[in-house]
């Protein structure tokens, strides 16, 4: 359920991106938007009880490329 909850809780956001399960077995999430738009779907998200399976995470900002239109769930 997380790939699930986390793009429906997107939709509440104006944010875009995608989130899906590597081969390796991680999950990637991409998020671009406004940094206060961002940051909000990320304490959301933290705050949602599918977070609690969450063992590690790795954050890396760069600059937004505009390539995505919506947010959605890749399947590898």
């Amino acid at each position: 359920g997380f790939r699930i909850t986390t793009a429906q809780l997107a939709q509440g956001f104006p944010v875009s991106g995608y989130v899906l399960n590597t081969m390796a077995g991680d999950v990637r999430l991409v998020v671009e938007g406004a940094e206060p738009a961002v940051l909000a779907f990320w304490d959301a998200l933290k705050s949602s009880p599918v977070y609690r399976f969450v063992r590690r995470e790795y954050l890396a900002w760069s600059p937004a490329t505009g390539e995505f239109s919506g947010f959605g769930i890749r399947y590898a």
